[in-house]
């Protein structure tokens, strides 16, 4: 059987939340090719439910897209040692100001976000019995959170008004493990 062998891989730019490397890959029929790859640490994301059914979602810039979307609160790992389950609790409060207890943390689905060229993993967790706390935004986070029911985000889903991969997948997850 035929095999891909990783030759090399150059770090190419270290940046803030991801390294760009070229890979030299010998591929099956005997050539050698250079592939992109970028390097992620990896992120949580949370489905924050409320006491009367509806899921907090986040407005926020996101650059790459040069917009505001709406999105499941989300955001990486400090460091590739930290558990996702820490990561998605420090997230879902920094984000929308409320607190979820570890205990009603409950694991909903893996992702791999693009599996062509990054190692991104996103684990999502579903929040309930939700404590009031406060927003601890970085610095250049400017978030406003709005609570949806399931039909008003599968409306903006099923329209092509939410785009976002990670919140689309984990919705509609929820919805057929929790609702079906």
């Amino acid at each position: 059987m035929d095999i891909y062998k990783r030759l090399d891989r150059k770090l190419v730019h270290k940046g803030k939340i991801i390294d760009l490397y070229e890979d030299t890959v010998a591929i099956p029929n005997g050539n050698v090719a250079k592939w992109d790859f970028i390097g992620h640490k990896g992120a949580a994301a949370v489905v924050p439910v409320t006491a009367d059914g509806r899921i907090l979602m986040v407005h926020q810039y996101r650059n790459a897209l040069d917009r505001e979307t709406l999105e499941i609160p989300a955001g990486g790992r400090d460091s590739v040692d930290e558990p996702y389950i820490d990561c998605a609790a420090r997230e879902l409060e920094e984000e929308t100001g409320y607190k979820p207890e570890k205990e009603n943390l409950e694991f909903l689905i893996s992702l791999r976000t693009t599996v062509a060229f990054c190692n991104e993993r996103i684990d999502v967790f579903v929040a309930k019995d939700l404590k009031p706390s406060h927003q601890h935004l970085d610095e250049d986070e400017f978030i406003d959170v709005e609570a949806f029911t399931i039909d008003e985000l599968l409306e903006r889903i099923y329209s092509g008004k939410m785009q976002d991969a990670k919140t689309i997948s984990s919705l509609l997850a929820y919805k057929v493990k929790y609702q079906a």
